[in-house]
């Protein structure tokens, strides 16, 4: 069994994608900007919100002043609404209390601002996690392992019975980055065929066959394949 497990949040515990698009279709309508379709978002998220910014916005305002100035009105607007159609993936709660019952220790590592990570998961998954970190001024997102390893040594954490969770490239290489394993999760926003490139070490179709890898271990998993196979 892997005694730690470390989960990203959006794309892989929840569906945020909808509140996230309509946040950030919302600022570009209030400045005339052309709006975005829900699958470009899939692709605009995943560093943080500030990249976020970036991508869904002109280019002439790809400076730090306008960047932030985008995030003032992202950010309250997202806030009020990030709960209108967020829900967690399906199976993902029967998944969490599997493995609390099993004696799963459970973070959550997460570039969305740590301001808002702590109330959403609170919200959804009350009980569930020991350890919550999000994005936080000065210090780098993934898939630098910075927050990563400070989250590691909050819980006492050994590389060795770790595995980190998520649906991106990113947080497949920030797996590598932070010395763990990294398994991919396909119901999320980016594809079998981008996890794979990254090199995840494994792939979960659903959340029951993610329940029986962490359950069998570091030397029970069939590695560089799909779980369900």
């Amino acid at each position: 069994m892997y005694k730690n497990v470390i989960f990203d949040l959006d794309g892989t515990l929840l569906n945020t994608i909808d509140d996230l698009a309509d946040a950030g279709n919302w600022v570009c309508r209030s400045h005339g900007w052309p709006t975005h379709s829900v699958e470009e978002y899939k692709r605009y998220v995943g560093n943080g919100m500030a990249k976020l910014a970036i991508r869904f916005s002109p280019e002439d305002w790809h400076t730090p002043e306008r960047v932030a100035a985008i995030l003032e009105e992202f950010m309250p607007y997202y806030n009020a609404h990030k709960e209108d159609k967020t829900a967690p993936y399906p199976g993902i709660q029967e998944l969490l209390a599997r493995l609390k019952k099993a004696g799963v220790t459970m973070a959550v590592l997460s570039n969305k601002a740590h301001s808002l990570v702590p109330e959403i998961i609170g919200g959804y998954f009350p009980g569930v996690f020991s350890y919550i970190q999000g994005a936080v001024e000065g210090a780098p997102t993934k898939p630098d392992p910075t927050l990563l390893h400070k989250l590691m040594e909050e819980m006492g954490a050994a590389r060795e019975d770790t595995l980190f969770v998520g649906d991106s490239n990113v947080d497949i290489r920030t797996a590598k980055n932070g010395g763990l394993t990294g398994c991919g999760v396909l119901w999320g926003f980016r594809s079998r065929a981008e996890l794979e490139a990254e090199g995840a070490a494994y792939l979960a179709e659903t959340p029951e066959a993610l329940g029986e890898l962490i359950l069998r271990g570091p030397s029970g998993g069939r590695q560089n394949g799909n779980t369900d196979s």
